[in-house]
């Protein structure tokens, strides 16, 4: 989920979705509230612990922290060097979770069909906004946190992507290089807050509008394929405050137009085989979450 989450376009969720784990989260999740304590003062730390699955949030985010200060290096190399090889590992991943997502949806009914084309909408809605410019503040990277948060436990939705869009991606990853402490314990609070709050709402929705809501978890990850297409033309860029250039509009080509205009290899062979790594990665943790 952390190596997931640094690439803006990935979903965390969608990694918790397909390994088996994301109900055991959420609720997991939504037993942090102030009623826990009070087990914890009437019973003991013990109770407390079993009570919010102390175990499981703890193994969780311990690995989800280690990926992401270890992944961030490495998957800023990985884009920067082998860009159209990483998106179609990606999408091939996806993919998949979209074909074991669909199988989950236990009836299709006009309800699901709009709500799948209304995740759709959305996620591809938010894959064609342009990127702003916010101020790289402590308070700015605690509202970043918030936000992203609630992204990243949506299947379909990536935190970094919705980073990359407030204009603070780069600053993200750029505290996390230098280990700036400030900056960090504001987004992480932030996204505790997050956590807490947007949980609890999914969880109930969850509960009430299975399918529904698995309809439209689905359309989230369908949209998403737009951003994750590895093969892209930049139309149009801008320098941000940091004096880097990054895309601002950008438009899906075919790997043979990619060779035309930018007079480089697309990586055909090597990105099919990437997708196809990735595609039976899902399957290979969804076989392996059934045999659990």
């Amino acid at each position: 989920m952390g190596a997931a989450d640094v690439v803006p376009g990935v979903s965390g969720g969608t990694i918790a979705f397909i390994s088996g784990i994301y109900e055991r989260l959420l609720t997991a999740l939504k037993s942090l509230q102030p009623a826990s304590l009070l087990i914890w003062y009437r019973h003991g730390f013990s109770d407390f612990w079993r009570a919010i699955d102390g175990r499981f949030l703890l193994t969780l985010f311990c690995g989800v922290i280690v990926s992401i200060l270890s992944f961030a290096k490495l998957i800023h190399f990985a884009l920067e060097d082998y860009p159209i090889v990483v998106w179609s590992f990606f999408f091939g991943l996806v993919v998949a979770s979209i074909i074991l997502l669909l199988r989950q949806v236990l009836v299709w009914r006009w309800q699901e069909c709009l709500m799948l084309a209304l995740g759709t909408a959305i996620a591809v809605t938010i894959s064609v906004l342009r990127p702003a410019e916010l101020p790289d503040t402590w308070w700015m990277m605690m509202l970043s946190g918030f936000i992203a948060i609630c992204a990243m436990i949506l299947p379909g939705i990536s935190g970094s992507f919705i980073l990359l869009l407030m204009g603070m991606y780069s600053v993200f990853i750029r505290a996390l290089n230098d280990l700036n402490v400030l900056m960090i314990a504001s987004f992480g609070l932030g996204c505790i807050a997050g956590l807490l709050i947007f949980s609890h709402i999914l969880s109930l929705l969850l509960k009430r509008y299975l399918s529904m809501m698995l309809a439209l978890l689905t359309g989230f990850l369908i949209g998403s394929l737009n951003v994750l297409w590895p093969w892209k033309q930049v139309l149009e860029t801008m320098v941000n405050r940091h004096g880097e250039v990054i895309p601002l509009v950008q438009t899906n080509i075919s790997p043979f137009n990619y060779e035309v205009i930018h007079s480089s290899s697309s990586f055909l062979l090597l990105s099919i085989i990437a997708a196809c790594v990735g595609f039976l990665i899902i399957f290979l943790l969804d076989r392996l979450s059934l045999d659990q």
